[in-house]
């Protein structure tokens, strides 16, 4: 009889081939975890190659889950679980596997050519270099094979739903139901129903395996989250904010306009927004990246909500657009879902390289409004405020996303529509001035006295034709003017109106008030910035945290909020471009860096000794 042991947290990591399907059992993992009430935070992790060489270490994809029955914060920073599908998997994530932990192998992969092509001179499962570990080995292959032979299906198609078979086992190990993943399959091979059954199969197989198995005499339950009340469905960052803009579209009352070229890892985006059409949502894949910022721009003349989508190397290519969009100053919704780079770098992997780009990556004085979520869930918010910044000042408002907080997953409490903001828009439709002969006339240029934001006219309007372009306008007439004093005064009142965005204040968590040190982050350092300050506290040290979800223009109470503490550390996947903006924003502040750039998200073990360190030196 197997014992069922209780914990309160796990971190599980799926790890094989590219061509394994570690993404898509990791999803449906995750997607049963979030249906029992865990909260749970995931990080896919995969090559850039759409098909790398088969059992090689470049080729090595991996999808890591962290749940728990209270709130967490990060995916987990090491698992002690690993399910190992090949040995480059093995090799390849073994040391982040924490010591003791737990690895079911697929024994059919480790062959001396497999284990000759990553290096390995002897089976480390019978070499004895894995004592350290519980080491299931299974016959993955063999198995999925043997219990789909009443099936027809080729032996190479009976060898794929190995992953069906591997989840099996592990939702056994860890009490995770079956049921939504089996009519997940069967839509998902609707028009071939026999390799949906093979698949349903092999999961059944896994899971009666970790029943009847002797190796497995011990099985886990992490109880749900007390989470408050309300329903919640398990959602990524793209997702988020794709529904963010297409909810920003609701609360508006504008019709939505997306243009966009894909891009990792920024796709999605495109790919969830296109499903949305009933909620005048249009989406253009258009032929490169300048044509999608420039039909986004257009629509955003005819009155649409605009966006457009991207990454960096495509936020480059949408500069000149973006600026063009300052000096028509016209409402434009930018995201830009970082990645590693430069150039093309990383593109499967994070990093927060593109802040100084977002706030001087254009030619002339050209400020923007710039905005970055802190986690997955957050992006639904952070498409609000941006679509609310965009259409209240008349402006191109930039969107840094990251692929940590783009691909990763957590609970998502859906709101209520009816506590939507309202986003509803006044269109220019009558004159607004009378000229030197008492006749009525439409200035495109004239401003509203509290946000400086010109009115926005449909073309087509009666009466009010006027000029657009991209050369200087005169005040208030728009007319082409070379004039060096309205010239000075445009670029200032531009300038001005970015500066008088209301956002809100800066929040500190500092529960004693004593603390000399703070922690400022942004965008996806939230979690592993959160989770190593609630380590440290619980430790005895006194440490403040901010977060700064606004970075152009920054809250009003930034200064103040940097002057009550004697260091500042910031934590960034850069090598210190936060850090760089504070020092010259904030030239009294001592700035403490501390940078990582290697494509992945911060651990909150490496962040808590940082910081530890830190206050330890003064």
């Amino acid at each position: 009889m197997n014992t069922v042991r209780q914990l309160d947290r796990v971190v599980i990591r799926f790890a094989g081939d590219s061509g394994d399907g570690m993404q898509l059992t990791g999803d449906r993992f995750t997607a049963e975890t979030a249906k029992l009430g865990n909260d749970l935070s995931t990080l896919p992790n995969y090559p850039a190659e759409i098909r790398a060489p088969a059992g090689t270490l470049p080729g090595v994809s991996s999808f890591q889950i962290h749940f728990a029955d209270t709130d967490i914060l990060t995916p987990g920073d090491q698992p002690e679980v690993l399910i190992a599908m090949n040995p480059a998997a093995l090799k390849a994530n073994l040391r982040d596997l924490k010591s003791g932990g737990t690895i079911v192998v697929n024994t059919d992969e480790f062959t001396k050519r497999n284990l000759t092509k990553v290096g390995y001179d002897d089976n480390p499962i019978e070499d004895g270099s894995l004592d350290d570990y519980q080491v299931h080995p299974v016959a993955l292959a063999s198995l999925t094979i043997g219990a789909l032979a009443d099936y027809e299906v080729s032996k190479k198609d009976a060898e794929r739903s190995k992953n069906m078979f591997a989840l099996g086992l592990v939702s056994w190990m860890y009490s995770r139901p079956t049921e939504a993943t089996e009519d997940f399959l069967r839509g998902k091979f609707k028009s071939k129903p026999v390799i949906a059954e093979a698949n349903i199969a092999a999961l059944k197989a896994g899971w009666n395996y970790g029943e009847t198995a002797e190796a497995f005499a011990v099985r886990f339950e992490i109880p749900p989250a007390k989470l408050a009340k309300g329903t919640y469905r398990n959602i990524t960052g793209n997702t988020a904010l794709a529904w963010g803009i297409t909810a920003s579209g609701v609360a508006s009352g504008l019709p939505v306009f997306l243009g966009a070229y894909p891009i990792t890892p920024a796709s999605d985006i495109l790919h969830e927004l296109s499903k949305h059409k009933r909620f005048g949502v249009t989406t253009v894949q258009a032929e490169d990246e300048i044509a999608a910022a420039g039909a986004a721009l257009g629509a955003a003349w005819g009155g649409a909500l605009a966006v457009t989508t991207s990454s960096g190397p495509g936020i480059a290519l949408k500069s000149e657009t973006i600026s063009l969009a300052v000096s028509l100053e016209l409402p434009l919704v930018v995201v830009d879902v970082q990645r590693a780079g430069p150039s093309t770098g990383m593109p499967t992997k994070t990093e927060q390289a593109d802040l100084v780009m977002a706030m001087f990556g254009r030619h002339g004085e050209a400020p923007i409004a710039v905005l970055a979520p802190q986690s997955p869930s957050d992006c639904f918010d952070i498409m609000l405020e941006a679509a609310r910044i965009a259409l209240t000042y008349r402006t191109p408002v930039m969107v840094l996303s990251d692929g940590y907080i783009a691909n990763g997953a957590e609970p998502w409490k859906l709101p209520d529509m009816a506590d939507l903001p309202d986003l509803s828009v006044e269109f220019a439709t009558e004159m607004n001035a009378v000229d030197a002969k008492g006749e009525e006339i439409f200035l495109p240029f004239q401003r509203d006295p509290e946000t400086l934001a010109r009115p926005w006219a449909v073309p087509g309007t009666p009466g009010l034709q006027h000029r657009i372009g991209g050369i200087e306008k005169a005040d208030g007439t728009g007319d082409i003017s070379y004039d060096p004093i309205n010239h000075d005064h445009m670029v200032r009142t531009r300038a001005a109106k970015i500066a008088g965005v209301e956002v809100p204040d800066l929040e500190v968590d500092d529960p004693q008030g004593d603390a000399n040190v703070l922690v400022l982050g942004w965008g996806s350092t939230w979690g592993p910035i959160g989770a190593a300050v609630r380590a440290l506290r619980e430790k005895g040290v006194s440490i403040a945290r901010a977060h700064l979800r606004y970075l152009n223009p920054m809250p009003r109470n930034t200064a103040r909020v940097l002057e009550q503490y004697d260091k500042v550390v910031v934590p960034e996947m850069n090598l210190g471009q936060l850090a760089l903006l504070l020092r010259g924003h904030f030239p009294g502040t001592d700035v403490v860096g501390y940078n990582k750039v290697r494509g992945l998200p911060f651990t909150s073990n490496e962040l808590e000794d940082a910081l530890e360190e830190v206050i330890k030196n003064g």
